[in-house]
C-alpha cells in the first residue's frame, strides 16, 4: 500500500517560487493495484512518479510506502555517466546487498535484454536516450519490487524491442503492482485496473481506468 497524503509541490524559479503542480493530493492506493496516471501534457504526471519513488521531495505533504517501490523505469537520469552500463549494474547491486558472487548473474542478466552489445562497456554518456532508458528498464527487472513504476518506457526502442518491454510488463503484473505514465489508451487498459487523473494540479482516484479515461477525454473536449 501506499498512501499519499496532502501532497503538494512547486518548485523554484528565477522569480521565486512557480506555480503549483500539484495540490493536497490525498490518495490511497491499494496493494497490487496496477494504476495509469492520466492527464495533458504537463498536468504533473511525472512529477507525481517522481515523489512516489522518493526521487523528488515534495513542498508539502508525503508519501508513505508500506512496499518496496521501484525507482521510475524510464527516468533519464540516477546514473553517472563516466560509469559504463556493466559498472553501474554493480554499482546497483552493492546498494541493494547483492553479494558479490552474485552480481556477474545480474550483469548477464542486463546485458541479454537490454541488448546494448559492446556498449554495455562504454560509458553511460555515449548512449542515446533510448539505450539509458534500455539500460535502467533491465536493471529494474533485475530486481524485486512489490511495485514498479514506469514513464512512458514502453514507447521506448524499436518494434521489437518494445514487445519485449510489454511481455515483461505482463509479466510484472502477474506478481507485482504497477504505476504507469502513458498516453496511450490501449497501454493503459491492458496494464490497469485503475486510474489516477490529473487536473489544474489535483488528482482523482477513479477505481475503474475507463472511468479515468472517460473524465480526461471529457476535459480536453471542453
Amino acid at each position: 500500500m501506499i498512501e499519499i497524503q496532502h501532497l503538494s509541490k512547486r518548485y523554484r524559479t528565477l522569480h521565486g517560487p512557480g506555480k503549483w503542480v500539484l495540490r493536497d493530493v490525498h490518495i490511497t492506493i491499494p496493494r497490487r493495484t496496477n494504476v495509469g496516471l492520466i492527464g495533458r501534457n504537463g498536468a504533473g504526471k511525472s512529477t507525481l512518479l517522481r515523489l512516489i519513488a522518493g526521487v523528488d521531495m515534495p513542498t508539502r505533504g508525503q508519501v508513505r510506502r508500506h512496499c518496496r517501490v521501484s525507482w521510475p523505469l524510464g527516468l533519464a537520469g540516477g546514473l553517472h555517466g563516466t560509469m559504463t552500463g556493466r559498472q553501474s549494474v554493480r554499482f546497483v547491486c552493492r546498494i541493494h546487498g547483492v553479494p558479490e558472487s552474485e552480481i556477474p548473474r545480474y550483469e548477464d542478466y542486463v546485458l541479454e535484454f537490454s541488448e546494448l552489445g559492446v556498449s554495455f562497456d562504454e560509458p553511460i554518456s555515449s548512449y542515446s536516450t533510448g539505450m539509458n532508458a534500455r539500460l535502467k528498464f533491465a536493471l529494474s527487472l533485475g530486481f524485486e519490487f512489490d511495485v514498479y513504476l514506469s514513464d512512458e518506457l514502453t514507447a521506448v526502442g524499436d518494434a521489437i524491442f518494445r514487445r519485449k518491454a510489454q511481455q515483461a510488463f505482463r509479466d510484472l503484473v502477474d506478481r507485482s503492482g504497477l504505476i504507469m505514465v502513458a498516453h496511450q489508451e490501449n497501454l493503459l487498459r491492458e496494464f490497469c485496473q485503475a486510474g489516477i487523473y490529473i487536473e489544474n494540479g489535483r488528482a482523482t482516484w477513479y477505481d475503474d481506468i475507463e472511468d479515468a479515461l472517460a473524465a480526461y477525454r471529457e476535459q480536453i473536449a471542453i
